[in-house]
């Protein structure tokens, strides 16, 4: 049986099970104050203070002084790492991770001017009315403060690209076969577009919250102090932590809200694969160029070798963020009665699924910023592929009356290698006016490109005014 030295006992990059906290530790280490233990911990304790101060104000706590007020608002976030320490320490006599929290904040006020109302803390309320609040204040932080600013950056620089690329023509493919010409900065908007779509979505996404005891009935608040309006005492509590107010729940707030969150990034994750994927194609093709950079190694045998190794990352990573958010969201919609714990060691796994995200965005936008578009390769296709011009010289052919243009087109293209010579030719065959000639024998493969340019700007303006 493989052992470890002592050293390697400790947590490094070199010991950890999870990539995330080993080889991908540099990349994925801005998620820890948002989805860390520590971070479990200090929104525990934010959600704890908040709630003395919400006591105080409808006078079931004494008024708070000023001093008062902003300690316990902001005891989360001013917790050293000693008291972070604390409440892991408590945790292995508790053997109960939120009551753990909770005697760690009665030990915090013992000796202070609040130390007359610790009987106070955590008043009426289970467990889950604080970890439901802290775990969705955790999720949405991550995502409006890291997940949503790194997708918003590979959507500018989709957009900057596309810009500047919206009138280089290349051939456009379906079904991986010739189709007709379109431009390099319009299929890269469609990109930005998409990702700018879904991502306003995850963004605004809901996330709701409920504080109304062991299994939602209030019992205890109702019963020990009966002429306080408890239902509004939550709604306004609840909602001043940004959350929606959830009135009706078993001990836990169910978990729909925080399943579409989950959906909605699935939904990011899958047009960052879709794009890895098409980007991959064309560097193999040559459309694209690599930067290399010095001493890179692409193969250790072949060196001749750069592989687009940042959008190969960006797709494992994907399959592994959306695997995971997959199966917690298809878990998390049960619990039997009132509450199981199943769930509970399910939502210790969003940063993973968050991390491997933020990877993948990460890996992605590496990729993007390291190719640049290759025009002499790019054109060469357009020049061997005349035949895609077939769609609208058998459209024209129809205004001119021409019989059953389509099945004449085919017969000149079908399985043919059509050059610029060739094509002449057959336009020069046909038995229409000069002006129709004229039109078809103006037309290349880099001008049918239709509305590419106008449409790539559209979109482009439409992200810019935030549509």
């Amino acid at each position: 049986m493989a052992k470890l030295s002592e050293e390697g006992k400790k947590l490094t990059q070199l010991t950890a099970i999870s990539p995330l906290d080993g080889r991908y530790r540099s990349q994925a280490e801005v998620l820890s104050p948002y989805a860390s233990e520590e971070a479990l911990i200090r929104a525990r304790m934010e959600v704890e203070g908040r709630y003395l101060v919400a006591l105080s104000e409808i006078g079931l706590v004494r008024t708070l002084s000023e001093e008062e007020h902003e300690k316990l608002i902001n005891i989360g976030e001013n917790l050293t790492s000693e008291e972070v320490g604390r409440v892991k320490e408590i945790e292995e006599t508790t053997l109960h991770d939120a009551k753990a929290v909770e005697r760690a904040f009665r030990e915090k006020v013992v000796g202070t001017s609040l130390e007359d109302v610790i009987e106070m803390i955590h008043f009426g309320l289970t467990s889950e009315d604080v970890n439901n609040l802290a775990q969705r204040l955790m999720l949405d932080r991550a995502k409006k403060e890291v997940i949503v600013p790194s997708l918003q950056t590979i959507i500018d620089v989709l957009r900057e690209e596309a810009d500047k690329y919206k009138s280089l023509p290349i051939l456009a493919r379906t079904h991986g076969q010739p189709a007709v010409p379109t431009t390099y900065g319009k299929e890269l908007v469609v990109f930005a577009v998409r990702l700018h779509r879904q991502t306003k979505k995850l963004k605004h996404a809901e996330l709701t919250g409920k504080l109304n005891g062991a299994v939602g009935n209030f019992n205890a608040h109702t019963l020990s102090v009966p002429d306080i309006d408890w239902v509004e005492f939550s709604k306004k509590f609840v909602g001043s932590l940004g959350l929606t107010p959830m009135l009706y729940t078993t001990q836990i707030n169910q978990y729909e809200d925080i399943i579409e969150n989950f959906q909605a990034l699935q939904l990011v994750n899958g047009v960052l694969l879709d794009l890895d994927q098409d980007m991959w194609r064309y560097i193999s093709d040559n459309w694209l160029t690599q930067e290399v950079r010095v001493g890179q190694v692409g193969s250790s045998t072949m060196p001749q070798k750069v592989n687009p190794i940042d959008f190969e990352n960006s797709e494992g990573n994907v399959t592994m963020a959306n695997g995971l958010l997959e199966a917690m969201g298809r878990k998390l919609q049960t619990s039997r009665l009132q509450r199981d714990l199943s769930g509970s060691t399910i939502l210790r796994n969003i940063g993973s699924a968050l991390g491997y995200s933020l990877l993948a965005i990460e890996s992605s936008l590496t990729g993007l910023k390291k190719v640049h578009p290759n025009p002499d390769e790019m054109q060469k296709y357009l020049d061997s592929n005349w035949s895609v011009l077939s769609e609208g010289a058998q459209t024209v052919l129809r205004l001119a009356d021409v019989e059953d243009p389509y099945s004449l087109t085919a017969e000149f293209v079908k399985g043919q290698k059509i050059d610029a010579q060739s094509w002449k030719e057959w336009i020069g065959n046909l038995s229409v006016s000069d002006s129709v000639k004229e039109q078809l024998l103006d037309l290349t493969p880099e001008k049918y490109v239709g509305y590419a340019e106008k449409l790539t700007e559209m979109a482009i303006e439409e992200m810019r005014s935030g549509r």
